[in-house]
């Protein structure tokens, strides 16, 4: 007798006081269960086990069918594929509708299962490229697919790559109400460089104001690709899905390695688990890997048990072996996350094997100081963002002090949203209360004794002193932005870029659409100064905007800083370009003067650039009334002690300290940011 009609029956025996078992037993009674619903049925079974209504045997035999099912598909049947995609053209949402037609999720069930963090939920965006395989029956034939759903935003670009590089192919998934968007288009090229196999698909197709001929039209001028591949669909509403999958089997081609090799497999991405330790996302390559084998890394040449494999349906669901063209997670009892890089190959203790090339890690691009607010706990938080770091390897983390905020942290992000996502994951997951400052990015020294060195914090930034005898150059980074906007909208797209010291590189316009693409050079400072922020601003929101890397320039960079009485604010420091410190200088001194407190002497805010201010408020000292106890007295009386008075607050504005609270820092940063 079939497994999953034993379990039917002893599920429907036994779940006589459960009445939303027994309803769900009765929904299947009389019918044959197709093997896509196994694992919604296990999910049930495993609850009615734990309410000791199956034994672990029954649910051990059920999941031990579906192992052998996985077993009987040759790799030729394996598809490994990804979704090629702008941000908010309904990737998640597709990839909903391929678990619950493939029987990994109840229809209706959940939405985003992908989408496993609060932050990604919130805001609508994926974070966190995750992955999850899908057993699929096509004309009488199982395929095991892994699906990985990757980010849209550009910040998230690292995993992206991570994403493409454990895949065959890619549906290439553009909105017919928006058509071709300017990380459509950067993504197909990340894509297209690893030569994956492109499977056009084009969603929202039931909104009234879908535009599908314009959509085929990018697709064919943009992309050349063929246009008698397209899939239309509606990922909200299910339409077209069925035939999703179909062009998944036919088009994109199977993993190439083989189970008889020895072991090489490549290591996608890492998280931490509290009881488990570092669990590693893996593709394997050649080979097969079982629990219990030795393996070694191939760039740190540690070496591990691996305590447990199997493949994430979507949660992980352990297997006897993970064999060559799979996609699935490993537990080798690794302690530090810093152990696992992105990149690396793994292979069995005792066979050396030619390490896989390992894809190219990406540079934290934005740069910011975290420290405790006040009344925070300094090692709570270091271990709330030690934890994070786990889960996200391209955050980087090193310990620094300021005179004004005390020790804290420097960290590097991928982009500005990057961090937001990180700050509020924090706050949110953690409760943790920090102060953050201005973003900055990296700049390149370039030292008269032809040496180089890359600073990411003000504190660094060369002396006066230093910049008439020691430096050559000074260096800053430029990105080519991409942008895409309706037409009518390149005059103030121009404007803004021209503004923030942009270099015209093209602009294209794309037929029978009425978009443009406009690109520029753009100095990375500017782009992380809210610059996408304008652009929406500018457009009315319907611009959108990916980046490249373009490498270091030179630049008259300067630092500005805040002086209180001529003692500088380390925290408030920033580095910038010579033309923005009259403006930006102007600006800060007014501001800080709003959050600082009466002294007893005059208190001077200034903003230094090199060795000139450019800007100044003043204080004024908190005056007692000295005259108050004289009526008809004479002048030179009155002299005298207004004198005395001013020789005194002179004393004590040379010996005081002006104290300044951390809200003060608190308010002037928040607006900052």
């Amino acid at each position: 007798m079939n497994i999953f009609y034993r379990l039917l029956r002893v599920t429907r025996a036994r779940a006589e006081s459960k009445p939303w078992i027994n309803s769900f037993a009765l929904s299947l009674d009389g019918k044959a269960i197709d093997r896509s619903q196994h694992h919604q049925f296990l999910k049930y079974s495993t609850a009615v086990s734990k309410q000791k209504s199956l034994s672990k045997t029954e649910i051990r035999v059920a999941s031990k069918e579906l192992q052998d099912r996985i077993a009987a598909i040759p790799v030729e049947n394996y598809r490994n594929f990804s979704i090629v995609a702008h941000v908010d053209h309904g990737k998640s949402t597709l990839s909903d509708r391929l678990l619950e037609l493939t029987g990994v999720i109840e229809q209706g069930s959940n939405k985003q299962v992908l989408d496993k963090l609060e932050v990604e939920r919130e805001r609508g965006i994926t974070v966190k490229a995750q992955t999850c395989t899908m057993l699929y029956n096509y004309q009488d034939t199982d395929y095991l697919l892994h699906l990985v759903d990757t980010p849209g935003h550009v910040d998230f670009r690292q995993e992206v790559s991570r994403s493409y590089a454990s895949c065959g192919g890619a549906l290439l998934l553009v909105d017919a109400s928006q058509g071709v968007q300017a990380q459509t288009v950067a993504n197909f090229y990340l894509a297209y460089s690893l030569n994956l196999e492109l499977v056009p698909v084009i969603n929202k197709v039931d909104l009234p104001h879908a535009d599908v001929p314009r959509a085929l039209d990018q697709i064919e001028n943009m992309f050349e690709l063929d246009t008698s591949k397209v899939v239309e669909i509606s990922a909200k509403t299910g339409l077209g899905v069925e035939n999703v999958l179909p062009a998944v089997v036919k088009n994109i081609p199977s993993p190439k390695g083989h189970s008889n090799k020895p072991l090489r497999c490549l290591l996608v991405d890492s998280w931490f688990d509290n009881y488990l330790g570092v669990v590693l996302l893996v593709h394997i390559v050649d080979g097969q890997l079982k629990s219990g084998t030795k393996i070694m890394s191939a760039h740190t040449k540690l070496k591990y048990d691996v305590r447990d494999v199997g493949i994430m349906y979507p949660d992980r669901l352990s297997t006897d072996y993970l064999s060559a063209g799979q996609v699935g997670y490993i537990v080798p009892g690794m302690k530090k996350s810093s152990d696992a890089h992105i990149g690396d190959t793994f292979m069995k203790v005792g066979e050396q094997v030619e390490p896989l090339p390992g894809f190219e890690e990406a540079k934290p691009m934005v740069f910011v100081g975290a420290f405790p607010a006040e009344g925070a706990d300094f090692e709570k938080l270091e271990e709330s963002i030690g934890q994070l770091t786990l889960n996200d390897r391209s955050v980087t983390l090193e310990k620094e002090a300021s005179n004004a905020l005390g020790q804290g942290w420097r960290l590097g992000f991928l982009g500005t949203l990057h961090a937001s996502v990180f700050r509020e994951r924090l706050e949110r997951e953690h409760g943790g209360n920090l102060i953050i400052t201005a973003p900055t990015v990296p700049y390149k020294i370039v030292w008269r004794d032809n040496t180089e060195t890359i600073i990411t914090n003000p504190d660094d930034f060369p002396t006066p002193s230093e910049m008439s005898s020691k430096v050559a150059d000074l260096q800053e980074p430029y990105v080519e932005c991409l942008m895409t906007m309706p037409q009518e909208y390149i005059g103030s797209v121009v404007r803004l870029c021209e503004a923030n010291r942009g270099e015209q590189v093209e602009i294209s316009y794309v037929s029978s659409s009425g978009q443009a693409m406009v690109k520029y050079l753009l100095p990375l400072s500017h782009l992380v100064d809210d610059f996408f922020g304008k652009l929406k601003g500018t457009t009315k929101g319907y611009a959108a905007l990916d980046y490249e890397d373009a490498g270091y320039r030179s630049s008259k960079i300067v630092k500005l800083e805040l002086l209180v009485n001529g003692k500088g604010i380390d925290a408030l420091a920033q580095v910038m370009h010579y033309s923005q410190v009259e403006s930006r200088g102007k600006e800060w001194v007014k501001r800080f003067k709003q959050y600082l407190r009466f002294q007893l002497f005059e208190v001077i805010i200034q903003a230094r650039a090199g060795n000139r201010i450019v800007a100044r408020e003043t204080i004024k000292a908190k005056r007692k009334d000295v005259l108050a106890k004289l009526h008809a007295s004479d002048i030179s009386r009155r002299q005298k002690l207004l004198k005395k008075q001013k020789e005194g607050k002179k004393i004590m504005r040379s010996i005081g300290n002006v104290t300044i609270p951390q809200e003060a820092y608190q308010s002037f940063l928040a607006r900052s940011n």
